[in-house]
């Protein structure tokens, strides 16, 4: 029997160990193919490289697994990967698990989702999976076996075309699963400013989420901040099909 293929990456690096934790979980599954930045690739997006070289380098390599690092971004990764290294189509695809949150507005800043909607953009089927915390070791054992289902029912059921699946888990205790929508929120206050030692301003970014419908009980913020993990089931079609009529009455 031919075990799934499943492709790996991330955005926080090669040597998170979010990634580490993945790349253990995954193995249980099926054969394994990580391919992930080299170093940090926060709030990359889909951001490609485009001005210079890409390389990548064979970290480990056993029957069932193969890890590589690249000097590109987490989207540069999943490209690499599905042109020049699998030997066949991946059965899946997961990025993560993410350190710090991808709910709400973050999903179109995050690195580690960029990897997921490259997968989706391919006819994959993809996930992205994140924990709100940033502490680089975090105990990941409560959000393990949720990561574990989560992939296998993806595997078994699939995703419609164009849709990938963003999880953000709290930190544990887990009250439950909920498949949330994205909040309507932003970033504000977001950068602060300071003087360097000879004087000249600079910016370092900062700032905090502003929930606009923190009563809402369908969105991804409600179900983390009251200790639910969130799916959030997320198109790459970025079309406002309700509002195509509306503006055809303009009348151009």
């Amino acid at each position: 029997m031919v075990k799934p293929l499943i492709l790996i990456t991330n955005d926080d690096g090669a040597n998170a160990q979010g990634i580490a934790v993945l790349t253990r979980l995954m193995c249980q599954i099926g054969d394994v193919i990580v391919m992930a930045p080299d170093g940090p690739r926060s709030a990359q997006s889909n951001a490609l490289t485009v001005t210079h070289p890409i390389r990548f380098t064979k970290i480990e390599e056993r029957p069932g697994l193969l890890r590589c690092s690249c000097t590109g971004t987490p989207t540069d990764c999943v490209k690499l990967a599905l042109n020049e290294v699998v030997d066949r189509r991946p059965d899946i695809i997961v990025s993560g698990i993410n350190h710090g949150s991808n709910s709400a507005i973050n999903v179109i800043y995050s690195g580690t989702m960029g990897a997921v909607l490259e997968g989706c953009e391919n006819g994959i089927a993809s996930i992205g999976f994140s924990v709100c915390s940033h502490s680089a070791n975090i105990d990941f054992s409560f959000f393990e076996p949720i990561i574990l289902n989560i992939t296998r029912l993806v595997l078994k059921n699939g995703l419609t075309h164009g849709t990938c699946l963003n999880v953000n888990a709290p930190v544990g205790p887990i009250a439950g699963i909920r498949v949330s929508r994205q909040c309507d929120g932003r970033w504000v206050k977001e950068f602060e400013k300071r003087t360097d030692p000879q004087k000249r301003d600079y910016f370092w970014l900062t700032g905090y989420f502003e929930n606009h419908e923190p009563n809402e009980e369908d969105t991804d913020e409600w179900a983390i901040l009251n200790n639910f993990v969130s799916v959030v089931p997320t198109k790459i079609d970025l079309t406002a099909y309700q509002e195509i009529d509306r503006i055809k009455s303009w009348n151009f």
